[in-house]
């Protein structure tokens, strides 16, 4: 049996930033998802979830990672990874982060991938 870890998203950009790390660009973005359910009393209720998510430059991951924009549909494949880090108030924190490895910016003009609210 193989080890698997790997995450499919689709949803909208909200941040991005790219930058020099170690002689290589790094796109850093986050994704918003939404997932429609039903609450306890019956009514419609839609779960929101943000994902951290870094895409490296040069591993064909990306045409353009200029073309990662608020506002933009993407689809991200790729694996978890788990981030430990310590506070400035001494906290121990983790996170977890998606190192791409496909991104493909979708087209807009498809109106089913249209937002169900706007960002």
């Amino acid at each position: 049996m193989e080890f698997l870890n790997r995450i499919k998203l689709r949803g909208v950009v909200g941040r991005a930033d790219v930058s020099a790390f170690n002689g290589a660009h790094v796109c850093n973005f986050s994704v918003v998802t939404e997932y429609s359910t039903r609450d306890r009393e019956g009514n419609s209720a839609v779960e929101v979830t943000w994902f951290n998510v870094a895409a490296w430059e040069g591993r064909d991951v990306v045409e353009d990672l200029y073309g990662i924009q608020k506002g933009v549909w993407v689809e991200v494949t790729g694996r978890i990874r788990v981030r430990r880090y310590t506070t400035q108030e001494n906290e121990e924190r983790t996170a977890l982060d998606v190192v791409a490895r496909k991104v493909v910016v979708l087209p807009r003009e498809d109106v089913s991938m249209q937002p169900q609210r706007d960002y």
